[in-house]
Protein backbone atom coordinates (compact mmCIF):
# COMPACT_ATOMS: atom_id res chain seq x y z
CA UNK A 1 0.00 0.00 0.00
CA UNK A 2 0.99 3.62 -0.43
CA UNK A 3 -0.72 6.62 1.11
CA UNK A 4 -2.08 9.70 -0.64
CA UNK A 5 -2.42 8.43 -4.19
CA UNK A 6 -5.84 10.06 -4.70
CA UNK A 7 -4.48 12.86 -6.88
CA UNK A 8 -2.10 11.27 -9.44
CA UNK A 9 -0.96 14.70 -10.65
CA UNK A 10 0.27 15.83 -7.24
CA UNK A 11 4.02 16.35 -6.85
CA UNK A 12 5.43 15.55 -3.42
CA UNK A 13 8.41 17.26 -1.83
CA UNK A 14 9.15 13.70 -0.61
CA UNK A 15 7.10 10.70 -1.73
CA UNK A 16 5.42 8.44 0.84
CA UNK A 17 6.93 4.98 1.16
CA UNK A 18 5.33 1.67 0.22
CA UNK A 19 4.26 -0.53 3.15
CA UNK A 20 2.50 -3.83 3.82
CA UNK A 21 1.76 -6.04 6.81
CA UNK A 22 5.37 -7.26 6.90
CA UNK A 23 6.90 -3.78 7.26
CA UNK A 24 8.87 -3.03 10.41
CA UNK A 25 6.58 -2.27 13.35
CA UNK A 26 8.39 1.00 14.12
CA UNK A 27 7.31 2.25 10.67
CA UNK A 28 4.03 0.36 10.30
CA UNK A 29 2.55 1.83 13.48
CA UNK A 30 2.52 5.20 11.71
CA UNK A 31 0.90 3.82 8.54
CA UNK A 32 -2.66 3.09 9.66
CA UNK A 33 -3.96 6.54 8.75
CA UNK A 34 -7.73 6.57 8.30
CA UNK A 35 -8.83 3.11 9.44
CA UNK A 36 -12.21 2.23 7.94
CA UNK A 37 -14.59 0.24 10.15
CA UNK A 38 -17.30 -1.92 8.57
CA UNK A 39 -19.61 -4.75 9.65
CA UNK A 40 -18.10 -8.23 9.51
CA UNK A 41 -21.04 -9.25 7.33
CA UNK A 42 -20.06 -6.86 4.53
CA UNK A 43 -18.76 -8.36 1.29
CA UNK A 44 -15.88 -6.28 -0.07
CA UNK A 45 -13.80 -9.10 -1.51
CA UNK A 46 -14.30 -8.17 -5.16
CA UNK A 47 -13.49 -4.53 -4.48
CA UNK A 48 -10.16 -5.53 -2.93
CA UNK A 49 -9.33 -8.01 -5.68
CA UNK A 50 -10.27 -5.52 -8.40
CA UNK A 51 -8.25 -2.71 -6.76
CA UNK A 52 -11.36 -0.52 -6.49
CA UNK A 53 -10.53 0.81 -3.01
CA UNK A 54 -7.50 2.90 -3.90
CA UNK A 55 -7.69 5.13 -0.82
CA UNK A 56 -8.19 2.24 1.60
CA UNK A 57 -4.98 1.26 3.34
CA UNK A 58 -6.28 -0.11 6.66
CA UNK A 59 -9.65 -1.57 7.57
CA UNK A 60 -11.48 -3.27 10.43
CA UNK A 61 -14.17 -5.89 9.95
CA UNK A 62 -16.32 -5.80 13.07
CA UNK A 63 -17.90 -8.61 15.06
CA UNK A 64 -18.99 -6.23 17.83
CA UNK A 65 -21.22 -3.13 17.80
CA UNK A 66 -21.61 -3.01 14.01
CA UNK A 67 -23.66 -6.24 13.92
CA UNK A 68 -26.34 -8.02 15.94
CA UNK A 69 -25.40 -10.92 18.20
CA UNK A 70 -27.43 -13.25 15.96
CA UNK A 71 -25.22 -12.34 12.99
CA UNK A 72 -21.84 -13.15 14.56
CA UNK A 73 -21.59 -16.66 13.09
CA UNK A 74 -22.44 -15.32 9.62
CA UNK A 75 -19.88 -12.55 10.01
CA UNK A 76 -17.18 -15.01 11.08
CA UNK A 77 -17.76 -17.19 8.02
CA UNK A 78 -17.79 -14.13 5.76
CA UNK A 79 -14.46 -12.94 7.17
CA UNK A 80 -12.85 -16.38 6.94
CA UNK A 81 -14.04 -16.62 3.33
CA UNK A 82 -12.48 -13.23 2.56
CA UNK A 83 -9.17 -14.21 4.13
CA UNK A 84 -9.06 -17.55 2.30
CA UNK A 85 -9.78 -15.91 -1.05
CA UNK A 86 -7.19 -13.18 -0.48
CA UNK A 87 -4.60 -15.79 0.46
CA UNK A 88 -5.37 -17.70 -2.74
CA UNK A 89 -5.12 -14.51 -4.81
CA UNK A 90 -1.66 -13.80 -3.39
CA UNK A 91 -0.56 -17.41 -3.81
CA UNK A 92 -1.58 -17.32 -7.48
CA UNK A 93 0.03 -13.90 -8.06
CA UNK A 94 -3.31 -12.20 -8.73
CA UNK A 95 -2.72 -9.88 -5.77
CA UNK A 96 0.43 -8.74 -4.02
CA UNK A 97 0.98 -7.92 -0.36
CA UNK A 98 1.69 -4.34 -1.40
CA UNK A 99 -1.85 -4.14 -2.81
CA UNK A 100 -3.51 -5.67 0.24
CA UNK A 101 -4.93 -3.30 2.87
CA UNK A 102 -4.00 -3.90 6.47
CA UNK A 103 -6.94 -6.01 7.67
CA UNK A 104 -7.96 -6.16 11.32
CA UNK A 105 -10.86 -7.92 13.01
CA UNK A 106 -12.70 -6.28 15.89
CA UNK A 107 -13.69 -9.16 18.12
CA UNK A 108 -16.84 -9.02 20.22
CA UNK A 109 -15.34 -10.01 23.59
CA UNK A 110 -12.74 -12.39 24.97
CA UNK A 111 -15.02 -15.44 24.64
CA UNK A 112 -15.80 -14.77 20.99
CA UNK A 113 -12.11 -14.06 20.33
CA UNK A 114 -11.14 -17.40 21.85
CA UNK A 115 -13.76 -19.36 19.88
CA UNK A 116 -12.97 -17.56 16.62
CA UNK A 117 -9.24 -18.10 17.07
CA UNK A 118 -9.84 -21.86 16.92
CA UNK A 119 -11.17 -21.43 13.36
CA UNK A 120 -8.11 -19.53 12.15
CA UNK A 121 -5.61 -21.31 9.93
CA UNK A 122 -2.12 -20.37 8.85
CA UNK A 123 -3.39 -19.20 5.45
CA UNK A 124 -5.65 -16.69 7.23
CA UNK A 125 -2.79 -15.40 9.34
CA UNK A 126 -0.72 -14.77 6.20
CA UNK A 127 -3.11 -12.03 5.03
CA UNK A 128 -4.52 -10.84 8.36
CA UNK A 129 -2.79 -7.95 10.16
CA UNK A 130 -4.38 -8.43 13.57
CA UNK A 131 -7.25 -7.76 15.94
CA UNK A 132 -9.01 -4.85 17.61
CA UNK A 133 -9.94 -5.36 21.26
CA UNK A 134 -13.03 -3.38 22.35
CA UNK A 135 -13.85 -2.46 25.93
CA UNK A 136 -10.25 -3.17 26.86
CA UNK A 137 -10.09 -3.05 30.66
CA UNK A 138 -7.57 -4.12 33.28
CA UNK A 139 -9.97 -6.99 34.06
CA UNK A 140 -9.70 -8.55 30.57
CA UNK A 141 -6.49 -7.13 29.08
CA UNK A 142 -4.34 -10.14 29.92
CA UNK A 143 -6.92 -12.53 28.42
CA UNK A 144 -6.80 -10.62 25.13
CA UNK A 145 -3.03 -10.22 25.10
CA UNK A 146 -2.15 -13.76 26.14
CA UNK A 147 -4.24 -15.25 23.36
CA UNK A 148 -2.76 -12.78 20.88
CA UNK A 149 0.72 -13.92 21.85
CA UNK A 150 -0.32 -17.57 21.49
CA UNK A 151 -1.59 -16.93 17.95
CA UNK A 152 1.70 -15.26 17.02
CA UNK A 153 3.63 -18.25 18.30
CA UNK A 154 1.29 -20.72 16.59
CA UNK A 155 1.29 -19.19 13.12
CA UNK A 156 4.75 -17.56 13.04
CA UNK A 157 3.21 -14.61 11.19
CA UNK A 158 2.97 -11.33 13.06
CA UNK A 159 -0.58 -10.58 14.17
CA UNK A 160 -0.96 -7.26 15.98
CA UNK A 161 -3.39 -6.11 18.62
CA UNK A 162 -5.10 -2.73 18.81
CA UNK A 163 -6.82 -2.19 22.18
CA UNK A 164 -9.65 0.35 22.39
CA UNK A 165 -9.44 2.35 25.61
CA UNK A 166 -12.99 3.26 26.62
CA UNK A 167 -15.49 2.60 29.39
CA UNK A 168 -16.40 4.03 32.78
CA UNK A 169 -13.21 3.03 34.59
CA UNK A 170 -11.31 5.47 32.34
CA UNK A 171 -14.13 7.97 31.93
CA UNK A 172 -14.63 8.51 35.67
CA UNK A 173 -12.02 10.79 37.17
CA UNK A 174 -11.77 8.91 40.49
CA UNK A 175 -10.81 5.60 38.82
CA UNK A 176 -9.00 6.79 35.70
CA UNK A 177 -5.45 7.06 37.02
CA UNK A 178 -5.52 3.64 38.63
CA UNK A 179 -7.08 2.02 35.56
CA UNK A 180 -4.58 3.55 33.13
CA UNK A 181 -1.68 2.66 35.42
CA UNK A 182 -2.85 -0.96 35.55
CA UNK A 183 -3.44 -1.11 31.80
CA UNK A 184 -0.04 0.34 30.99
CA UNK A 185 1.68 -2.22 33.25
CA UNK A 186 -0.28 -5.04 31.59
CA UNK A 187 0.30 -3.88 28.02
CA UNK A 188 4.02 -3.08 28.30
CA UNK A 189 5.22 -6.74 28.36
CA UNK A 190 3.29 -7.28 25.10
CA UNK A 191 4.24 -4.01 23.38
CA UNK A 192 5.92 -5.80 20.46
CA UNK A 193 2.42 -6.98 19.48
CA UNK A 194 0.64 -3.63 19.96
CA UNK A 195 0.52 -1.76 16.66
CA UNK A 196 -1.74 1.05 17.80
CA UNK A 197 -3.80 2.20 20.78
CA UNK A 198 -7.30 3.35 19.88
CA UNK A 199 -9.71 5.49 21.90
CA UNK A 200 -13.48 5.35 22.31
CA UNK A 201 -14.48 8.97 21.82
CA UNK A 202 -18.12 8.09 21.14
CA UNK A 203 -18.20 5.75 24.14
CA UNK A 204 -16.82 8.46 26.44
CA UNK A 205 -19.33 10.96 25.07
CA UNK A 206 -22.18 8.52 25.69
CA UNK A 207 -21.17 8.06 29.31
CA UNK A 208 -21.53 11.80 29.92
CA UNK A 209 -24.61 12.19 27.72
CA UNK A 210 -22.93 14.59 25.29
CA UNK A 211 -22.15 14.71 21.59
CA UNK A 212 -20.04 17.15 19.62
CA UNK A 213 -21.71 19.10 16.86
CA UNK A 214 -20.51 19.44 13.30
CA UNK A 215 -19.08 22.88 14.06
CA UNK A 216 -17.20 21.85 17.20
CA UNK A 217 -14.66 19.14 17.98
CA UNK A 218 -14.18 16.37 20.49
CA UNK A 219 -11.72 18.67 22.25
CA UNK A 220 -14.55 21.08 23.09
CA UNK A 221 -16.20 18.38 25.22
CA UNK A 222 -14.34 18.92 28.48
CA UNK A 223 -15.01 15.56 30.13
CA UNK A 224 -14.03 13.64 26.98
CA UNK A 225 -11.02 15.87 26.37
CA UNK A 226 -9.71 15.01 29.83
CA UNK A 227 -10.00 11.27 29.11
CA UNK A 228 -8.10 11.66 25.85
CA UNK A 229 -5.42 13.82 27.47
CA UNK A 230 -4.72 11.22 30.14
CA UNK A 231 -4.60 8.36 27.61
CA UNK A 232 -2.02 10.33 25.62
CA UNK A 233 -0.11 11.01 28.83
CA UNK A 234 0.29 7.27 29.40
CA UNK A 235 0.70 5.99 25.83
CA UNK A 236 2.27 8.82 23.84
CA UNK A 237 5.46 9.41 25.76
CA UNK A 238 8.82 9.98 24.16
CA UNK A 239 9.84 6.30 24.27
CA UNK A 240 8.14 5.79 20.88
CA UNK A 241 6.69 2.45 22.00
CA UNK A 242 3.11 3.29 21.01
CA UNK A 243 1.09 5.39 18.63
CA UNK A 244 -2.44 6.49 19.53
CA UNK A 245 -5.18 6.93 16.93
CA UNK A 246 -7.70 9.77 17.15
CA UNK A 247 -11.43 9.20 17.81
CA UNK A 248 -13.96 8.82 15.03
CA UNK A 249 -15.63 11.76 13.27
CA UNK A 250 -19.34 10.93 13.22
CA UNK A 251 -20.64 13.05 10.36
CA UNK A 252 -20.93 11.60 6.86
CA UNK A 253 -19.79 13.71 3.95
CA UNK A 254 -22.45 14.33 1.31
CA UNK A 255 -21.27 16.80 -1.29
CA UNK A 256 -20.49 17.36 -4.93
CA UNK A 257 -17.76 19.73 -5.92
CA UNK A 258 -18.61 21.38 -9.23
CA UNK A 259 -15.55 23.62 -9.28
CA UNK A 260 -12.64 23.17 -6.91
CA UNK A 261 -10.11 25.46 -8.55
CA UNK A 262 -10.89 28.37 -6.22
CA UNK A 263 -10.25 26.14 -3.20
CA UNK A 264 -6.80 24.92 -4.07
CA UNK A 265 -4.84 27.92 -2.85
CA UNK A 266 -6.41 27.89 0.61
CA UNK A 267 -4.20 27.55 3.66
CA UNK A 268 -6.18 25.09 5.78
CA UNK A 269 -4.51 26.11 9.03
CA UNK A 270 -5.26 29.78 8.44
CA UNK A 271 -8.87 28.99 7.51
CA UNK A 272 -9.24 26.99 10.73
CA UNK A 273 -7.90 29.86 12.81
CA UNK A 274 -10.30 32.35 11.19
CA UNK A 275 -13.13 29.78 11.00
CA UNK A 276 -13.72 30.81 7.41
CA UNK A 277 -15.33 28.29 5.07
CA UNK A 278 -12.99 25.70 3.59
CA UNK A 279 -15.26 23.30 1.70
CA UNK A 280 -18.53 22.63 3.54
CA UNK A 281 -19.53 22.29 7.23
CA UNK A 282 -19.06 18.50 7.46
CA UNK A 283 -15.65 18.44 5.80
CA UNK A 284 -14.53 21.64 7.52
CA UNK A 285 -15.36 20.17 10.92
CA UNK A 286 -13.38 17.04 10.11
CA UNK A 287 -10.37 19.04 8.92
CA UNK A 288 -10.43 21.26 12.00
CA UNK A 289 -10.50 18.24 14.28
CA UNK A 290 -7.65 16.52 12.42
CA UNK A 291 -5.45 19.58 12.93
CA UNK A 292 -6.15 19.36 16.66
CA UNK A 293 -5.58 15.58 16.57
CA UNK A 294 -2.11 16.13 15.13
CA UNK A 295 -1.29 18.99 17.50
CA UNK A 296 -2.01 16.68 20.44
CA UNK A 297 0.05 13.77 19.13
CA UNK A 298 -2.58 11.46 17.64
CA UNK A 299 -1.65 9.65 14.41
CA UNK A 300 -4.48 8.60 12.10
CA UNK A 301 -8.17 8.38 12.90
CA UNK A 302 -11.02 5.90 13.11
CA UNK A 303 -13.21 6.19 9.99
CA UNK A 304 -16.84 5.13 9.46
CA UNK A 305 -17.30 6.36 5.89
CA UNK A 306 -14.94 5.86 2.92
CA UNK A 307 -15.32 9.50 1.85
CA UNK A 308 -13.32 10.47 4.95
CA UNK A 309 -10.24 8.55 3.90
CA UNK A 310 -8.60 10.99 1.51
CA UNK A 311 -9.07 13.87 3.96
CA UNK A 312 -7.65 12.05 6.97
CA UNK A 313 -4.67 10.60 5.09
CA UNK A 314 -3.81 13.81 3.26
CA UNK A 315 -3.75 15.73 6.53
CA UNK A 316 -1.22 13.28 7.99
CA UNK A 317 1.37 14.46 5.46
CA UNK A 318 4.20 16.66 6.73
CA UNK A 319 5.06 20.10 5.38
CA UNK A 320 8.53 20.75 4.01
CA UNK A 321 9.19 23.23 6.83
CA UNK A 322 8.35 20.62 9.47
CA UNK A 323 10.49 18.04 7.69
CA UNK A 324 13.48 20.38 7.33
CA UNK A 325 13.24 21.33 11.00
CA UNK A 326 13.06 17.67 12.02
CA UNK A 327 16.06 16.74 9.86
CA UNK A 328 18.06 19.67 11.24
CA UNK A 329 17.27 18.66 14.82
CA UNK A 330 18.17 15.01 14.28
CA UNK A 331 21.43 15.89 12.50
CA UNK A 332 22.68 18.43 15.05
CA UNK A 333 24.55 17.12 18.11
CA UNK A 334 23.12 19.56 20.65
CA UNK A 335 22.41 23.10 21.71
CA UNK A 336 20.10 25.59 19.99
CA UNK A 337 20.01 26.48 16.30
CA UNK A 338 18.00 28.82 14.10
CA UNK A 339 15.57 26.95 11.82
CA UNK A 340 16.26 26.73 8.08
CA UNK A 341 13.54 29.31 7.42
CA UNK A 342 14.95 31.51 10.21
CA UNK A 343 11.52 31.85 11.82
CA UNK A 344 11.90 29.75 14.96
CA UNK A 345 14.31 28.26 17.48
CA UNK A 346 15.13 24.56 17.18
CA UNK A 347 16.36 23.36 20.57
CA UNK A 348 17.98 20.03 19.82
CA UNK A 349 17.36 17.85 22.87
CA UNK A 350 13.82 19.04 23.80
CA UNK A 351 12.62 18.83 20.20
CA UNK A 352 14.24 15.48 19.34
CA UNK A 353 11.22 13.32 20.21
CA UNK A 354 8.97 15.54 18.07
CA UNK A 355 11.47 15.35 15.19
CA UNK A 356 11.56 11.54 15.23
CA UNK A 357 7.79 11.38 14.98
CA UNK A 358 7.72 13.92 12.16
CA UNK A 359 10.18 11.83 10.14
CA UNK A 360 8.08 8.70 10.73
CA UNK A 361 4.94 10.49 9.53
CA UNK A 362 6.85 11.90 6.56
CA UNK A 363 7.92 8.42 5.52
CA UNK A 364 4.37 7.09 5.82
CA UNK A 365 2.37 9.97 4.27
CA UNK A 366 4.90 12.00 2.33
CA UNK A 367 6.10 15.59 2.55
CA UNK A 368 4.17 18.44 0.90
CA UNK A 369 5.41 21.93 0.13
CA UNK A 370 3.22 23.90 2.56
CA UNK A 371 -0.28 24.21 4.04
CA UNK A 372 -1.84 25.15 0.69
CA UNK A 373 -0.75 21.74 -0.63
CA UNK A 374 -3.21 19.77 1.52
CA UNK A 375 -6.29 20.65 -0.52
CA UNK A 376 -4.43 20.00 -3.78
CA UNK A 377 -3.49 16.58 -2.45
CA UNK A 378 -7.03 15.63 -1.38
CA UNK A 379 -9.13 17.37 -4.05
CA UNK A 380 -7.46 16.26 -7.24
CA UNK A 381 -9.24 14.92 -10.30
CA UNK A 382 -11.64 12.02 -9.69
Amino acid sequence: MKHNQFNPTFTFYKEPAVFNKFSEKSFLQYCLGGTLYMPGTKDILDKILNRQLKNLTSMVMCFEDAIKADDVAQAEQNVLGHLSSLHYAIKTNNLSYDELPLIFLRVRNTDQFRKFAKQLEKKHAQVLSGFVFPKFYSTNALDYLSLLKELNEKFEFRLYGMPILEGRSIAYRESRTNELTLLKSQVDPFKEFILNVRVGGTDFSSIFGVRRGMNSSIYNILTVRDCLADILNYFNRDTGDYTVSAPVWEYFLAYKLENIEHLLEKDIHQSVLSRSKIINPAIDGLLREIILDKANGFVGKTIIHPSHLKFVNAMQAVTSEEYEDAAQILNTPGGVIKSAKANKMNEINPHKSWAKKIVCRANAYGVVENETSYLKLMLGPE
